[in-house]
C-alpha cells in the first residue's frame, strides 16, 4: 500500500513566504547596484558648478519719481555663462534676472528662456531690466547722492533659477542656482549715470 502525502496549508504558506522574500532581496540588490553605479559615475565625473562673468552693464535711467520713495530705472546688462565640465552638460530652467542697489531690488524680474549648455560651452545672456515706480527705502536718495560724490555707483545684478546635470542620457533632478554679480558704474561728471556708463567686468559669485 502506498501512502499519499499532501502538503498542509501551513507548508504552502511557508514556501510562498520564502519565495516572496527571495524576490524582495533580489529586487533590493538590483536597486542598490543601479544606485551605486549612478553614484560612482557621478563621483568620478564630479561636475563643477558653472561660471558666470559680468561682461558689461549700462544704466539708462535711475531716477526717483513722485512721491520720492518710488524709483524708475532702465538697465541693460550682459552676463557670460560658461560650463567648465568636459563630460557633463547643464540644463537651465526658470531663470530670472534683476538689479539691486544696497540690498534693495530696483527692477522687476526679467525671465530668461531655458537652454541647454553643452560640454565647456559659453553662452551670452543679455537682459533689459526695467523698474517702474519700484518702492525704495527713505535712505535711497542719500545713498545714491553719496555714490555720486564718489563718482562710482555699485549695483548688484542677480540671476537665479534651477539647473539639471546631464551625463550621457541620464539627467539629474533640479538644483537651485544663485548668481550675484557686482557692477561698478563709473558716473559722468555731475553724477549722471548716462547710457555710456559701462561696468568694469568682474567674475560673479555662484551658489548651487
Amino acid at each position: 500500500m502506498s501512502l499519499l502525502v499532501a502538503a498542509s496549508p501551513k507548508d504552502c504558506s511557508k514556501k510562498g513566504f520564502h519565495l516572496n522574500k527571495k524576490l524582495l532581496y533580489g529586487f533590493s540588490a538590483l536597486l542598490v547596484s543601479i544606485l551605486s553605479l549612478v553614484f560612482l559615475v557621478w563621483l568620478i565625473l564630479h561636475p563643477t558648478k558653472p561660471e558666470f562673468y559680468l561682461k558689461d552693464t549700462a544704466v539708462y535711467e535711475l531716477s526717483l519719481a513722485s512721491p520720492p520713495r518710488l524709483l524708475n530705472s532702465t538697465i541693460q546688462t550682459t552676463i557670460i555663462s560658461k560650463n567648465p565640465n568636459a563630460r557633463v552638460g547643464i540644463y537651465y530652467d526658470q531663470l530670472r534676472t534683476y538689479a539691486a542697489y544696497k540690498g534693495q531690488q530696483i527692477t522687476a524680474d526679467t525671465a530668461l528662456p531655458p537652454f541647454y549648455q553643452g560640454h565647456q560651452d559659453i553662452n551670452i545672456l543679455s537682459s533689459s531690466l526695467n523698474g517702474i515706480s519700484m518702492p525704495v527705502a527713505p535712505s535711497f536718495g542719500y545713498e545714491v547722492s553719496r555714490d555720486q560724490t564718489a563718482g562710482k555707483l555699485y549695483l548688484e545684478l542677480k540671476l537665479d533659477g534651477k539647473l539639471r546635470w546631464k551625463v550621457g542620457s541620464w539627467v539629474s533632478g533640479s538644483y537651485r542656482i544663485d548668481v550675484d554679480c557686482v557692477a561698478v558704474i563709473v558716473l559722468r561728471p555731475g553724477g549722471d549715470p548716462g547710457p555710456m556708463s559701462l561696468v568694469q567686468g568682474t567674475q560673479c559669485s555662484t551658489t548651487v
